[in-house]
């Protein structure tokens, strides 16, 4: 089940920590809805002095096969939640890997 991302709402820690995740979201170039490989989700940095710098990232490139434009992934993993991030895309939502 894909879940739409909220952009001023963080997904669940407890949900997606230590799990992959498929990202789905369509090209503001082309239109194409592009789905990504499996994406895993950090878990944000306990050892941090602060929560602002708890926030732990993983970053990937994938090219969308419409028009071959390179997308930035990225997931932001901290104690608030984790957000998905995506260069020149619409909207972006994520199904957890079973």
């Amino acid at each position: 089940m894909w879940i739409q991302q909220n952009p001023s709402s963080p997904a669940p820690l407890a949900d997606l920590q230590g799990r992959a995740v498929g990202l789905k979201f369509e090209c503001t170039k082309c239109n194409t809805e592009v789905f990504t490989d499996l994406i895993g989700v950090p878990a944000p940095n306990d050892q941090a002095d602060s929560p602002e710098h708890a926030e732990n990232h993983e970053i990937e490139e994938i090219k969308c096969p419409g028009c071959e434009m390179t997308h930035s992934l990225e997931v932001d993993s901290t104690f608030d939640g984790v957000t998905f991030k995506v260069s020149d895309a619409k909207s972006v939502s994520y199904q957890v890997a079973e």
